[in-house]
C-alpha cells in the first residue's frame, strides 16, 4: 500500500475496511485531500457545521466544549460525523498540529450509511461502540466451535434405567452401549455415572445387587440444546460434573460429557480441568501456568471476551487450589478444626486473565486456636505449592503464611478497618473486601455481616470513595501519540479506576457480589448510579480488560514479559479511538460519583 494513496489508506481504517467493495470504491472516488495549519478552527459549537467526514492522515485536532479539551484525535482517527448526523455543530474543533486529512463529502457519507455495520459504528452510543469494537477485534479470528450449539457435539441420545435397576446391570448396560452414564427415571430424574459405580459402590464395599436409586445423583444440572459450547463449559465447571444432560422444551433429549468437549474444543478449560484432576502429587504442579496461558490465548482467538475468559480461569484456579488442599491434608492429616481458604484481589473478583501474584488468607474456627502451628504449616505448604504451579509470591506479603488466624481475629480486623478508616486501613480493606472462599467448610457469614453493615457507615464510605478515586484515568490532554504521555497503564489507569470505585458502590448497595460488573449492576439497581453510566462504564471496563489481555498475550507470544502498559502508537486507529473513549467515560463517571460522596 502506497502511503500517498488516499483510497488505500482509507481501506485500512475501520469501519471502512469492512465495507463491500463496490460501496467502498464509490466512496473512494469522492475523496478529497486537504491541509489545515496549526491553530485553525475547523468548526465552532453553534456555528456553521461540518459538511465532510474527516480522516486524519497526519497531524492532530483538539475537540473542545466551552474551552475544555474533550479529546485529541491523531493519525487514523475520524471526526465530523456528529455534524453530519445531527446537522448541527456541537463542539469546537481546533487544529493542534499541521493537519493532512482525507475528506469524504456529506452525500458520500450518507451513501455509506446504507451499510448496517458502517452505520452502526457512527450511530451507536459510546457503550455500544465500545462493545462493537471489542467484538470486531475478537471476531477477527473467531473459531466457530466455541459458539457452536452444544447439541452439535452430543453424539447420541441418553440411555435410561429405573431406580430399581441393580448397579451390576447398570454397569453391563454402560459397557454394552459404550457410555459412561445412565439417566434414572425418578422424579425428578437422576443420573448414575461410571465414577459413581467406582466411588459409591466399589469403594464403599457395596455389592452388584445394590439399587441404582441408592447411588444416583439428583437433581440434574441441565442445559438447553441451543446453549453455546463455551456456556456449557461454565455449567460443567460450576457444577463440578462431567456429564451435562441437554433439554429441548423441558425434555431431556441428549447428554454431553467432558470427553465430548475434549474431542471437539481442545485446548479449553475442560482439558485443563482434566489435568488438575489427574494431579497425583506436588511434582505435577509445574506447567499449570503455561497451560492456562495457552487456554486463554485459544479462547481469546475463539471470540470470547476477557471477562468470560477470566471466569474460566478463576474456576480452574479454584479447582487447582482445592486439589492442592486435598494433597496437603493427605500428608498433614485431618484439619483440627474447620477452616476457609480465601482469595481476594482479581482472583476474588474472578477477573484474573493470566496468573498473577498470590492474594490469599486462611481463616479457621475458634477451636483451632490451640492448633495454630498446624494451620501455619498448611498455609506455608499451600503457598509454596501455588508458587510451584506458577503463581508468584505477593510482593506486599498478602498471603496465608502471614495472614491466618481464628474467625474472631478476622472479625476484629474487618470491623477495625471500617471503624477506624485511616489510610492504611483503607488500603488493606480495599484488598480484603474482595474476599471469596475457595476451599474449606468454615462459614464466613460473620464477615459478610460486617460488610453488609458498612452500607450505613457514611463516613467510612466517603473516605473509601476518596481513596478509590486516587486511581483515575490519565488527563485527556495527556493521551497523545508522541512522547512519554503516549504510554497508558491499562491496569492502573483503566481497570483499577473502575474496580476501586465499583467496590465502594457495591458496599453501599449492600450486594454480596464480588465481580466489578455485578457491583456496578447492583449500584444501578439501588439508584446509586445512572443506568446509562453503568452501561458505558461496564463496556469501558470490558474493553480495557480485553485490550490488556490481548497485549499481554502478544508479548508472551514474542517471548517478552507481559506488561500492563501500552504505547498509543502501537495500537490501531480504532483501538486508539476506543481506548480514549473508554478512559474518558470512566473519567466522566468519576466526576459524577465524586459529587455523590463530596470528595
Amino acid at each position: 500500500m502506497a502511503a500517498t494513496d488516499p483510497a488505500a489508506y482509507l481501506r485500512s481504517i475501520p469501519p471502512f475496511d469492512a465495507l463491500p467493495r463496490p460501496l467502498f470504491d464509490e466512496a473512494a472516488g469522492t475523496l478529497e485531500v486537504a491541509f489545515e495549519p496549526a491553530g485553525a478552527w475547523l468548526v465552532r459549537a453553534g456555528g456553521e457545521r461540518l459538511h465532510h467526514l474527516y480522516v486524519i492522515r497526519k497531524g492532530s485536532v483538539r475537540l473542545e466544549r466551552d474551552g475544555r479539551t474533550l479529546q485529541v484525535l491523531e493519525d487514523g482517527e475520524v471526526f465530523g460525523y456528529t455534524s453530519l448526523l445531527r446537522h448541527e455543530a456541537t463542539l469546537d474543533v481546533v487544529v493542534e498540529e499541521d493537519l493532512v486529512v482525507y475528506r469524504l463529502p456529506e452525500h458520500a457519507f450518507h451513501r455509506l450509511l446504507t451499510d448496517a455495520r458502517f452505520a452502526g459504528n457512527f450511530a451507536s452510543r459510546a457503550a455500544q461502540r465500545l462493545q462493537a469494537s471489542l467484538a470486531r477485534t475478537e471476531m477477527a479470528s473467531f473459531r466457530p466451535d466455541l459458539a457452536l450449539e452444544v447439541q452439535k457435539i452430543a453424539p447420541r441420545e441418553p440411555v435410561w434405567v429405573t431406580a430399581e435397576t441393580s448397579v451390576g446391570e447398570a454397569a453391563r448396560v454402560m459397557r454394552r452401549e459404550r457410555i459412561s452414564s445412565l439417566l434414572v427415571r425418578t422424579d425428578p430424574p437422576a443420573i448414575v455415572t461410571d465414577r459413581d459405580l467406582r466411588g459409591r459402590v466399589l469403594a464403599a464395599g457395596l455389592g452388584p445387587a445394590t439399587r441404582v436409586g441408592e447411588v444416583c445423583s439428583s437433581p440434574l444440572r441441565t442445559a438447553p440444546v441451543t446453549t453455546p459450547v463455551h456456556a456449557a463449559w461454565v455449567s460443567l465447571l460450576d457444577g463440578d460434573v462431567h456429564h451435562l444432560p441437554l433439554t429441548r422444551d423441558g425434555r431431556i433429549v441428549g447428554i454431553v460429557t467432558s470427553t465430548d468437549f475434549l474431542r471437539h474444543t481442545a485446548p479449553g478449560p475442560i482439558a485443563v480441568l482434566r489435568s488438575i484432576e489427574r494431579l497425583a502429587s506436588r511434582d505435577s504442579l509445574p506447567g499449570y501456568g503455561q497451560r492456562v496461558t495457552e487456554m486463554s490465548a485459544s479462547l481469546l482467538a475463539g471470540g470470547l471476551d476477557a471477562t468470560a475468559i477470566a471466569g474460566f480461569l478463576a474456576r480452574l484456579n479454584d479447582a487447582l487450589l482445592r486439589r492442592i488442599l486435598e494433597l496437603a491434608e493427605a500428608d498433614l492429616g485431618a484439619p483440627p478444626a474447620p477452616y476457609a481458604w480465601i482469595v481476594f484481589g482479581s482472583e476474588g473478583r474472578m477477573e484474573q486473565t493470566l496468573l498473577t501474584d498470590q492474594d490469599n488468607a486462611l481463616v479457621f474456627a475458634e477451636e483451632g486456636a490451640p492448633h495454630r502451628a498446624w494451620f501455619r504449616t498448611l498455609a506455608e505448604r499451600v503457598n509454596a505449592d501455588l508458587q510451584a504451579a506458577g503463581f508468584p509470591e505477593c510482593p506486599g506479603g498478602y498471603m496465608a503464611r502471614a495472614w491466618n488466624g481464628p474467625l474472631s481475629e478476622w472479625r476484629d480486623r474487618f470491623s477495625g478497618w471500617i471503624e477506624v478508616p485511616n489510610p492504611q486501613a483503607l488500603l488493606v480493606a480495599s484488598i480484603f473486601f474482595d474476599f471469596r472462599r475457595v476451599g474449606g467448610t468454615l462459614d464466613l457469614e460473620p464477615l459478610e455481616a460486617i460488610l453488609a453493615a458498612a452500607a450505613h457507615k457514611i463516613a467510612f464510605l466517603r473516605l473509601f470513595a476518596g481513596s478509590a478515586m486516587e486511581f483515575r484515568p490519565p488527563a485527556r490532554f495527556m493521551l497523545r501519540l508522541r512522547g512519554e504521555s503516549s504510554i497508558v497503564d491499562l491496569k492502573a489507569q483503566g481497570v483499577s479506576p473502575v474496580v476501586f470505585l465499583a467496590r465502594c458502590l457495591g458496599l453501599e448497595a449492600g450486594t454480596r457480589a464480588r465481580s466489578t460488573m455485578e457491583r456496578l449492576a447492583a449500584a444501578a439497581r439501588a439508584g446509586l448510579i445512572d443506568e446509562g453510566d453503568r452501561a458505558i462504564v461496564t463496556e469501558a471496563f470490558r474493553f480495557v480488560l480485553g485490550l490488556r489481555l490481548r497485549r499481554q498475550l502478544d508479548a508472551l507470544g514474542r517471548g517478552a514479559p507481559p506488561t500492563t502498559k501500552v504505547a498509543l502508537s502501537e495500537l490501531t486507529a480504532i483501538e486508539r479511538t476506543r481506548l480514549k473513549e473508554a478512559l474518558h467515560a470512566v473519567e466522566n463517571w468519576h466526576e459524577h460519583v465524586r459529587h455523590r460522596y463530596q470528595v
